[in-house]
């Protein structure tokens, strides 16, 4: 299964713009609010050097990249989650994705309409945020009527579900994420079921224009965005849409002398992945041989045996052991042939934490 995220934000923000860029679809970006009607998945690869690198030492058949997909979902308004604009259309579409990029207008243009009247950036985010809070709101209180019988009966499940519930409702009721909540493992775990939208982590994408995305601190609105998202444990992107659809069109070379030309490190796109990975705590491992070069994305912590199983089940159940060596061994060395003749290829058993930028080959037998 492929990374996932859902793309929120107000009306005219930017969203579809970078939609179109990240993924080079070609989705409706107009300027009026409501463009996008039904919600739009793309799939995009994660760039990787070291799968470019591993690729060259072994000229594979193939090459596999891992991917990340998103999901563009209708621009929202105020009192989406009470029925205004396209009321609650894009809930669903978004209550199984792994983070949330919200898209906030950074830029000051007169010939883009503001569905709000005025750039405001901490204003904008706050709309969002309530109308999934309230969304949430809806959930539980549901939840809540349908356990409160069985929690009268005394069943023990119950009284711990209604207990949790209620305690997340009261958050909710004062205007706060469920992500801002200390909870027990099994709290947690329980709470994840109901696939909140405050649980999720966020990413804050600041869109801004051309000429300030060189250098993203002198802008004012981003500025307020970083401030409100370090006190959430938040993470911002700065991006500018226009110029992610510019680099959509162009070959990796070019694309690499434009982004040098405009005095940017890496691109929009590069930037949101890796925030993404880093606040849902993800790694990468790779396979690698003749016939394939592959990457494969794990949550960090996870086991050799947890690995094997997202290449295959039947590699978990009779997993007997990993054969493993590091990117960084094989990357200075030159080959697989040289990390076994420095000594550097080991055995790893079932208790063996998967770090990021192994290469892994599993042994298994059912």
């Amino acid at each position: 299964m492929p990374l996932t995220a859902g793309i929120v934000g107000l009306p005219n923000v930017g969203k579809s713009t970078l939609f179109n860029a990240i993924t080079k679809s070609q989705v409706e970006a107009a300027n009026y609010p409501f463009a996008t009607i039904q919600p739009n998945v793309g799939v995009v690869e994660v760039p990787d050097e070291r799968v470019d690198r591993l690729t060259q030492l072994m000229t594979p058949d193939k090459t596999i990249y891992t991917t990340f997909e998103f999901t563009d979902i209708a621009g929202l308004v105020k009192g989406a989650s009470k029925g205004e604009g396209l009321g609650n259309q894009f809930l669903s579409n978004i209550r199984l994705t792994d983070a949330i990029c919200h898209v906030v207008r950074c830029f000051d243009d007169g010939n883009i309409t503001h569905v709000e009247g005025t750039v405001d950036p901490i204003r904008d985010i706050e709309i969002i945020n309530l109308e999934l809070i309230m969304a949430d709101l809806q959930t539980v209180e549901n939840r809540l009527a349908k356990v409160e019988r069985k929690a009268k009966a005394k069943e023990k499940d119950a009284l711990f579900e209604k207990e949790v519930l209620s305690k997340v409702a009261e958050v909710l009721k004062e205007g706060k994420p469920v992500r801002s909540m200390e909870l027990s493992e099994e709290a947690r775990q329980l709470v994840k079921g109901f696939s909140l939208l405050t649980m999720k982590p966020v990413i804050y994408i600041a869109n801004m224009s051309d000429e300030e995305i060189v250098d993203p601190k002198q802008n004012a609105y981003y500025k307020q965005v970083v401030q409100f998202a370090e006190a959430e444990n938040n993470e911002v992107v700065a991006v500018c849409a226009k110029i992610e659809e510019e680099l959509s069109e162009l070959e990796k070379e070019e694309k690499d002398v434009f982004l040098q030309e405009l005095g940017i490190s890496e691109s929009g796109l590069d930037k949101v992945i890796k925030s993404a990975y880093r606040i849902l705590g993800l790694c990468t491992y790779f396979t690698a041989g003749v016939k394939e070069v592959r990457a494969w994305t794990f949550v960090e912590g996870m086991s050799a045996p947890e690995c094997a199983g997202i290449i295959h089940t039947d590699f978990q159940r009779g997993f007997i052991r990993a054969e493993a060596f590091s990117f960084d061994d094989i990357n200075t060395l030159g080959s697989e042939q040289a990390v076994k003749e420095a000594g550097k290829l080991r055995l790893e058993g079932k208790d063996y934490k998967v770090k990021d930028g192994d290469v892994l080959h599993f042994r298994f037998n059912v």
